[in-house]
């Protein structure tokens, strides 16, 4: 005899009575371990059990460098255009507007200015979200802009890259970015005006062959993926097989690339320490 007996036959719930299990309660991160997402986020965005750092953009980055996440965004509504007509498996404009669309952002990077630790800091970040972090016409622009706003204010300047590299829907243009960014860069260095380049995971392409690797200090994330090419390019033009670790953040650190590698939870704190020093200014807690 058994325990129970259905009395209606058939399922009985409507649809609308359903319940879904919620998505995004978990994370799991690249080594197995499962995080509970709200733990994930109160811990800087890092898994507590193997400290993998998780991708994360400018919106959390913002939440993490500046004071009670208040800031001025900078030439928030700058859009790309299309000057080459561009047209692979769709044109160029509607890539755009589906990125948009997607993510919620303008393009592929975000300036902003306010208070870290109680003094004024100029943020640039990349959204690898959005076309996978590429480079265009408007990050170059934005990026010199918030630079010359630095400039002007006589502020430190911190560029957080997240990037594929250069665009290639915008060809050349894409990669004239790289000189104007270095030039205002450089316009920084001649004020005696500290520039701090933090590398996330990825750091790739134009990126790393221009202001990525152009700061006062270069630093990174643990594990972050830095380099030009990306490591099966690499293999395949040299015929070599890599070394263990390529192309890390450790790698880079090992042989000279980097000045340090800083854990996101202490990142905050480390580039202050970093501005007080170089500008020898008391240590702030």
């Amino acid at each position: 005899m058994s325990w129970f007996k259905r009395k209606d036959k058939g399922i009985q719930t409507s649809t609308q009575e359903k319940k879904d299990t919620p998505k995004g309660l978990w994370y799991k991160s690249p080594t197995g371990k499962i995080v509970d997402t709200k733990e994930l986020e109160q811990n800087f965005y890092v898994s507590p059990e193997d400290g993998y750092h998780v991708r994360i953009g400018s919106k959390e980055y913002f939440e993490i460098l500046f004071d009670d996440n208040k800031f001025k965004e900078l030439d928030a509504n700058l859009e790309s255009k299309d000057p080459l007509k561009f047209v692979d498996t769709k044109k160029y404009p509607e890539r755009l507007k589906a990125a948009q669309d997607k993510t919620k952002l303008k393009d592929a990077v975000r300036s902003a200015v306010g208070k870290s630790k109680g003094k004024d800091l100029v943020i640039s970040c990349m959204d690898f979200a959005f076309i996978g972090g590429s480079m265009g016409s408007v990050v170059g622009e934005k990026i010199a802009r918030a630079a010359d706003y630095a400039l002007k204010k006589k502020l430190p300047f911190m560029i957080i890259s997240k990037s594929g590299g250069a665009r290639m829907m915008e060809a050349a243009l894409s990669l004239m970015q790289l000189a104007k960014t270095s030039v205002k860069l450089a316009q920084l260095a001649d004020e005696g005006i500290p520039y701090i380049s933090l590398c996330t995971d990825p750091t790739t392409g134009g990126t790393t062959a221009s202001f990525a690797m152009l700061g006062d200090i270069n630093i990174a994330e643990p594990g972050a993926l830095i380099g030009f090419a990306g490591p099966r390019i690499v293999r395949d033009t040299t015929g070599k097989e890599l070394p263990e670790g390529f192309q890390t953040s450790e790698f880079l650190l090992e042989h000279g690339f980097l000045d340090f590698i800083t854990h996101r939870q202490e990142l905050k704190n480390k580039v202050n320490q970093y501005i007080d020093l170089i500008t020898n200014q008391p240590l702030r807690s």
